[in-house]
């Protein structure tokens, strides 16, 4: 509590406020400041703490009327229904622009210099690097010429002047702290395994990574492939192999559920696992880029001299029986801080062990593919984006070490929306709520997922509205015949079917709507994948799980109907929270009748899949000690 102030009388005001102009005026000479006891208030924050928030990813700010206008339009565009096949492919970009995105590499070094050099070298290739990249950010954004450039936002226009939505600029990584990481993990792995999610693998391989990476050794693993179902992954694979033919491709699902007695206050538990085809798949593609690495290149070969000098750049030695058998929580050790850096000389000395990087944006599940080929609890790993901040390694075995870097956004020509619904940047980060809702909707039925009634068709009472975004006609007038879905309608018949009001005008609440929607999409609770590029979806597709009509929407049974858990977390904005807990299918009597709430009520259609079943681990910061 702050000291009372001591009563003054209004002489003494009026000598304090001549002193003053006379000491502005230069008549009198300024008292000397007295020293500010800055008292340090709460405990001390600690290096770890420190070094934590210097991790803190940094993405650009929305303009306030970018997010007002895109409200305004959420609320008056109509979706496109039924949904065209077309929209099945991910959306193949034509760069118009003049220069094409890169990843910032790290400037050369040597021994000799120091720390604070170093330092000074990569914060002006990282300052540089970053004007070069929001020009190009800009050039792409105004490519077609809208209206609605980013960020110079004009003011409002009416809705019915506009017939789309405007291009969101894109998100990348702005933190040099979060690159470093990078530049380590790449610089100390001799193999790369590079996570892309299989519902969106081009999201996460973008050009500007695969020319950082042109000179190393990839491995591309596809996860969650339980997800996005066998015959997509299988076109993605093929994908690959035709646009990058140098680099290998591995399918891997993470997680497999535990025995149902099992269960842990009446939630299914589920445990890091690999399945032994998939863990064969993966150390069969890591052997063989071991062995093209014993092999010397071709310029070494013509020249005798030049060969018998040769040493390979890795272990020759690697123990793989019992790399194929390691597993349990004494497995695998963690090396307390930054490992060293490898040298750009050729070292005499054979390395010791093998070193196998895993890089890739948040929420592709580097962690959890750690933690699934120890069979054990080994990383932290989370449903929310970025829980990793700084890289950590572990030993596989005494001959093969492993290496988690932090997921950090790669620079691409994809507009913000398609980034939050694959789930890279995290939800309670997003502020264009509405934006994201109808880049969803024209994604996927998500009026027919959660089985929402259309809120003109509804008989309930509603109070008068008169903000902006909404039409004051719609709950009685002319409009209220009209069938056609806008994604202000999905936000608000799913808020109106959860109950879900704001605390002082009872309203429906749009923006937890949006946040568990968002959300449910992100951690494949609702699953969904795209086809490749090259995928003619005009003619009949394999999957049985393709629909005219649904889009990128995989429903997981033959009515679309599973039922959806209700839980007091459902649909909070922490960053820890994990939305809406889905039941399975098969288990109605976990279907929410504690709740009160009727079963078959915004119900939602969803595949937790095995992959998206995952736990967090909170109990300690540090994996378990053998």
């Amino acid at each position: 509590m702050p000291p009372r102030k001591r009563p003054t009388s209004s002489t003494k005001k009026k000598a304090a406020t001549q002193l003053k102009r006379a000491i502005k005026r230069g008549d009198v000479p300024a008292e000397p400041k007295k020293p500010v006891n800055r008292k340090h208030r709460g405990p001390p924050v600690s290096d770890a703490v420190q070094a934590s928030r210097k991790l803190q990813s940094a993405f650009v700010t929305l303009p306030a009327l970018f997010l007002e206008q895109t409200k305004v339009l959420a609320a008056s565009l109509a979706l496109t229904r039924p949904i065209p096949n077309h929209i099945r492919r991910f959306p193949s970009i034509e760069l118009d622009v003049e220069s094409t995105l890169t990843c910032p590499r790290r400037p050369k070094w040597r021994f000799d210099m120091t720390k604070i050099e170093v330092e000074h070298n990569e914060e002006g290739l990282f300052k540089k690097w970053l004007a070069q990249t929001d020009e190009s950010v800009q050039k792409w954004q105004d490519e077609k010429g809208t209206r609605f450039r980013f960020p110079k936002v004009q003011p409002i226009i009416p809705p019915s002047q506009v017939t789309t939505m405007p291009r969101s600029t894109t998100y990348f990584e702005r933190n040099l702290e979060v690159w470093r990481q990078l530049w380590r993990v790449t610089e100390i792995s001799h193999i790369i395994l590079v996570l892309l999610d299989s519902r969106a693998p081009l999201l996460h391989y973008p050009p500007s990574l695969a020319t950082y990476l042109s000179d190393h050794r990839v491995i591309l693993v596809l996860t969650k492939v339980d997800i996005s179902g066998p015959a997509r992954a299988d076109a993605w694979t093929r994908y690959f192999n035709v646009h990058y033919p140098t680099l290998r491709v591995v399918q891997v699902e993470s997680y497999i559920e535990k025995e149902a007695s099992s269960v842990h206050q009446g939630r299914k538990q589920h445990e890091p696992h690999l399945p032994e085809s998939f863990r064969h798949r993966l150390l069969d593609a890591i052997r063989q880029e071991h062995a093209a690495m014993l092999e010397p290149p071709e310029r070494i070969k013509a020249d005798p001299a030049r060969l018998a000098k040769w040493k390979p750049p890795v272990k020759r030695d690697v123990d793989w029986e019992r790399v194929m058998t390691a597993e349990g929580v004494k497995v695998g050790t963690v090396v307390g801080g930054p490992a060293v850096p490898r040298e750009d000389e050729p070292s005499d000395e054979e390395p010791k062990f093998l070193t196998i990087g895993l890089i890739g944006q948040p929420n592709v599940g580097k962690s959890s593919l750690l933690n699934a080929l120890f069979g054990a609890h080994k990383v932290r790993a989370s449903k929310t984006p970025g829980k990793t901040k700084h890289f950590q390694t572990l030993f596989w075995t005494p001959d093969v070490r492993l290496v988690d870097c932090p997921g950090l956004v790669m620079p691409n020509f994809v507009p913000m929306e398609m980034q939050v619904l694959s789930g890279i940047l995290p939800i309670s980060r997003v502020s264009a709520i509405p934006s994201c809702i109808h880049h969803a909707a024209e994604l996927l039925p998500l009026e027919k997922v959660y089985r929402i009634a259309h809120p003109t068709q509804t008989d309930a009472l509603v109070a008068e509205d008169k903000r902006t975004w909404r039409n004051s006609e719609r709950p009685g007038g002319s409009r209220a015949k009209e069938t056609a879905w806008t994604a202000m309608d999905v936000l608000i018949g799913y808020a109106d079917a959860k109950g879900w009001v704001t605390a002082k005008a009872g309203r429906s609440d749009i923006h937890r709507a949006g946040n568990a929607i968002l959300r449910a999409l992100a951690e494949g609770r609702i699953s969904w994948a795209f086809w490749p590029p090259d995928t003619d979806t005009d003619a009949p597709l394999t999957s049985e799980e393709d629909s005219d009509g649904m889009g990128v929407w995989i429903p997981r049974t033959d009515d679309g109907a599973i039922s959806e858990e209700e839980s007091e977390e459902d649909g909070e904005e922490d960053d820890e929270d994990e939305g809406d807990k889905v039941a399975d299918s098969h288990s109605p009597e976990e279907s929410g009748e504690e709740s009160g709430s009727e079963p078959d009520a915004a119900a939602l259609q969803v595949g937790a899949g095995r992959f998206g079943a995952l736990q967090e681990i909170e109990d300690d910061d540090e994996p378990e000690s053998p």
